[in-house]
């Protein structure tokens, strides 16, 4: 049997690196995180061969004296702490004194630094682990450490190295999120000689547009909440600037950025009412709280935390994102559904609260929506046509109505579209999509409280049904009615529906029917009220809405844009795409070329 032996500080520190150091990437942050705590405000990194070949990162910071010059490369050798009680409330990115000892075992590494007060630089060379004495060198203040041939002494990981793109593509994500995280912090990167990017100082929503993109800033909620110690700032990115992948995920926690189970469940839930799918949202959020409140010390490559109350910090995130998300049309900027003209200032122009508009509910001309769709509408012609045009004209908002937000409406277009007259210009709106949020916000509100109305059907609606749906409908009885719904079997191959919920009476009642009955049986009874109850009432809303090519009465669309200016979320439908737009009198100028 082995004897039990001591590693050598080599192999040590080459175990340690395995953890630290998985690729390029992982040296960067690591450095970058070094520069930061050093206080520095110009950063500069250059890459050759995606960071394979040399990595060499600059910056203007407090440097390194030349008695601690030696310690360097040494192993859990930092600045950073110095007790367990340091270590309890880390407030620096870096702490572990890990990271230079561990990048100068697998790779050649220089260091040229310099403090204010010294009179001249100082370097320091290591290769494989194995590091000289420090000699004199000209360098301004701040530090430089150059990163030659990764993994040159170990090739077996050398070889699980990807392409000098893919590398390089890393190096450049781990580039970004530190620059979102200290946007007061230049920043410049060159890969192979070559500019890739160059950011100036300034405020975080600069830094936001230029990094993250302009077409997620112009759509984005800017926010900052606090509450009991925790703080929650940055931008929640609008539903309709979803994603097909979680690429434009930035969450950082006192200025760190990580991957956190607890976080990103908590922001998937307070997305899930505004977007279903297989789409992903997109943010760049900071969480500070109380250093004493969140563990750093869980992985080497310190991405991950533990909070010491995940419960409160979870509902914390919850609420506050939602809140964010939930403003209705006469809350939420108008730039949540058009592009702003960032990165400069983005301007998040915000529309009067509904509190202050003083508009009537014009609930008759709404109701008369989910009545029974009219027959055939004539086209009208001669007389006819100028009676028609006559009583749009007349229908008309003055100059003093179009205060309303979303403004009164002026036409329909082919059925689907309503165009509205308001302050700004032009507003357009998707009837059915900005109809279904309502109905879903009023749904999920009536199952909340339990207080789902019922309207009975003079004539019961029968219909052709499998035996699956009406066995779902018997053992699911009580479910049923908590919806709205009383549905009994006629037959086992037919059911009846006596009653369903009184907001979707003008439904297809089979059609919706049926929908609800597969998701009923897909789900089961009890999780589809809890777990999957936003995909049900989801379902339910868009059956009920008011469908494509349903003409409206001007006193019906205005009725619906009141609604919508009063109802959280209506800047997006149910699938997270925009329910109305805005065109500026400027946009329509410039369509039409008019002050050229």
């Amino acid at each position: 049997m082995p004897s039990i032996r001591l590693l050598s500080d080599t192999l040590i520190s080459q175990i340690a690196a395995g953890e630290v150091v998985e690729r390029p990437a992982s040296v960067l942050k690591e450095l970058l995180e070094n520069s930061l705590d050093a206080g520095a405000t110009e950063i500069s990194v250059s890459l050759m061969q995606g960071g394979i070949k040399q990595l060499k990162v600059t910056d203007n910071g407090a440097g390194i004296g030349a008695p601690d010059l030696p310690l360097a490369f040494a192993r859990h050798a930092t600045s950073k702490i110095a007790s367990l009680d340091d270590l309890e409330q880390v407030r620096s990115l870096g702490f572990r004194g890990e990271a230079l000892a561990s990048i100068a075992s697998v790779a050649r590494i220089d260091l040229t630094t310099r403090t204010a007060s010294a009179p001249h630089a100082w370097s320091l060379s290591a290769e494989g682990g194995v590091h000289g004495v420090p000699q004199p060198a000209a360098h301004p203040g701040g530090t430089s450490v150059e990163v030659s041939d990764l993994y040159f002494n170990t090739p077996a990981r050398r070889k699980f190295l990807r392409t000098e793109a893919t590398e390089f593509g890393h190096c450049e994500d781990v580039y970004q999120r530190v620059a979102l995280s200290r946007p007061d912090v230049a920043f410049s990167l060159k890969h192979n000689g070559r500019v890739i990017s160059h950011l100036q100082d300034g405020t975080a929503a600069r830094r936001v547009a230029a990094v993250a993109g302009e077409e997620f800033a112009g759509t984005a909620h800017a926010m900052d909440e606090h509450s009991s110690g925790l703080r929650l700032a940055g931008f929640a990115g609008s539903p309709s600037f979803s994603r097909s992948s979680r690429d434009a995920q930035f969450a950082f926690v006192n200025g760190r950025f990580v991957r956190d189970k607890l976080l990103s469940h908590a922001l998937r839930q307070a997305y899930q009412d505004v977007l279903h799918g297989n789409r992903h949202a997109a943010y760049v959020l900071f969480l500070e709280l109380d250093p004493q409140g969140v563990d750093v010390n869980v992985h080497p490559a310190k991405t991950e935390v533990r909070f010491r109350d995940g419960r409160a910090v979870h509902q914390f995130v919850f609420h506050a994102v939602s809140k964010a998300l939930s403003g209705s049309a006469a809350q939420t900027s108008a730039a949540t559904v058009q592009p702003v003209a960032a990165p400069e200032g983005m301007n998040f122009r915000r529309i009067p609260s509904q509190s202050s508009l003083g508009v009537e509910q014009p609930a008759a001309a709404y109701q008369a929506m989910f009545s029974p769709p009219p027959g055939p509408v004539a086209v009208p012609s001669g007389g006819t046509a100028r009676a028609a045009y006559q009583s749009i004209r007349d229908g008309a908002p003055t100059e003093a109505e179009t205060d309303a937000p979303l403004g009164y409406a002026i036409a329909q277009l082919h059925g689907i579209y309503i165009l509205a007259q308001n302050r700004q210009g032009l507003v357009l709106v998707d009837m059915h999509a900005a109809h279904e949020r309502i109905l879903y916000e009023k749904l999920k509100g009536a199952l909340d409280t339990r207080g789902m109305s019922m309207q009975k059907l003079l004539i019961p609606v029968t219909f052709n049904a499998d035996r699956l749906e009406v066995a779902t409908a018997e053992e699911h009885a009580g479910v049923l009615q908590q919806l709205g719904f009383d549905m009994a079997p006629l037959s086992p191959t037919a059911l009846a529906v006596r009653s369903v919920p009184s907001m979707l009476a003008s439904a297809d009642v089979a059609e919706l029917s049926h929908a609800l009955l597969r998701e009923v049986r897909e789900y089961g009874g009890s999780r589809v009220l809890t777990e999957h109850q936003h995909e049900l009432l989801s379902t339910m809303a868009c059956h009920g809405a008011v469908r494509a090519h349903r003409p409206l009465t001007v006193t019906e669309m205005n009725a619906l844009l009141r609604e919508m200016e009063v109802t959280e979320r209506s800047g997006q439908c149910n699938h997270g795409r925009p329910t109305w737009y805005q065109m500026s009198m400027a946009d329509l100028d410039k369509l039409f070329l008019r002050g050229r």
